[in-house]
């Protein structure tokens, strides 16, 4: 129980700094693109969860630039890359993958000198984008009553304590203690009514929270990694800094949770829900801070949810007749060599006599 406790202090000082850097300047301002759109294809049995995108290679995506979430100004944009989003389900859980460029920069034990990555869903019919569900109560009167509507779910990953390639998140220990936490790789499950409200699943300021567990799994990698069979914490920092390349975040949950607490957003199949994606990097060598996360966008992403029909309408014609012909074919073939092979066993002159035993006999 202590270790517990231990762990939830942890994780809520970490939330507690996000908050209260958290400031904004000026009115908020946002020209979000209408043509933007994440899909997330019916692919069964495509992913494996380990960090790798070689099997995403078929997967189409949508590339973003990177602007800062309190500032969305094109002058400072992240100026490492772009990040690419791509996203399939299999019918029961739903995949990410998220593609950003960066020159390796890594710090055991210390997150905020390490990438850092974050996906939010609305869950409330009146969760905004800005200010993480919008909710205007402070800190010491937000509730599940006082901020109801206004629920966001987040998924937020540092690396400082993971091993590139091995998986994270949910894990039978911190589920058992009915929260969202992760004491091993900081992949946590959260919820938030606005930056100054946010919590561990499980936990938080009113309710019965004990059912609560992380839904999440996930992965991270970097391209220029040359041991591909599996690395150990004694392999730490696992590569040399400032090297170019490429990280992927490799995440999934289940399209539907257990979640009684509205602390978890629900996807459906062939239904249509919103997303966002945050990026942190220690720019320069210097750590981050809460706020100056990197966003995809000023305001909710569409997240299509494709039916395993659509996939399955648009390649069966042509996929079907194509078995049609070749089983046609192959017993045409089958045909003919069995009419050929008849047809010679019955011209062929019959060579074997029956000669009767008692003749034989005789002309001894």
């Amino acid at each position: 129980m202590v270790r517990v406790s231990l762990v939830l202090l942890v994780l809520g000082s970490v939330l507690i700094g996000w908050a209260c850097s958290h400031q904004e300047s000026g009115e908020w301002i946002c020209e979000s693109d209408a043509g933007i759109r994440v899909q997330a294809e019916f692919r069964p049995g495509l992913v494996t969860l380990d960090g790798h995108a070689d099997d995403w290679k078929d997967i189409d995506g949508f590339e973003f630039s990177l602007l800062p979430a309190l500032d969305p100004d094109e002058d400072k944009e992240y100026k490492g890359g772009k990040m690419t989003v791509k996203a399939l389900h299999d019918g029961k859980d739903v995949f990410f993958l998220l593609q950003v460029d960066g020159n390796y920069a890594y710090s055991k034990s210390n997150n905020n000198k390490c990438p850092s990555v974050a996906l939010m869903f609305p869950i409330g019919d009146h969760a905004a984008y800005h200010n993480m569900g919008g909710c205007k109560e402070g800190t010491n009167s937000c509730t599940n009553k006082t901020c109801k509507g206004h629920e966001v779910d987040i998924m937020h990953f540092s690396i400082g304590n993971a091993i590139p390639g091995r998986l994270y998140g949910g894990n039978p220990m911190d589920n058992g203690d009915g929260n969202g936490g992760d004491r091993f790789g900081n992949l946590v499950d959260l919820y938030a009514w606005n930056p100054h409200c946010r919590f561990i699943d499980g936990t938080g300021p009113s309710g019965d929270y004990s059912s609560a567990q992380n839904d999440w799994k996930g992965a991270w990698w970097h391209t220029t990694f040359t041991d591909r069979s599996g690395f150990v914490e004694e392999d730490s920092p696992y590569g040399s800094d400032g090297q170019k390349g490429i990280y992927f975040f490799e995440f999934s949950r289940p399209l539907r949770t257990m979640d009684r607490l509205q602390q978890d957003a629900q996807f459906t199949i062939s239904g249509s829900s919103k997303m966002s994606v945050a990026f942190w990097y220690p720019v320069d060598g210097n750590p981050w801070y809460g706020s100056s996360h990197y966003s995809v966008n000023c305001d909710w992403i569409p997240l299509d949810i494709s039916p395993g029909s659509s996939t399955l309408t648009t390649s069966s014609p042509g996929s079907w007749g194509d078995v049609a012909s070749a089983f046609a074919l192959l017993f045409s073939v089958v045909s003919v060599c069995l009419s050929v092979f008849v047809g010679y066993r019955l011209a062929r002159p019959n060579g074997l006599h029956f000669t009767p035993m008692g003749i034989t006999m005789e002309n001894r």
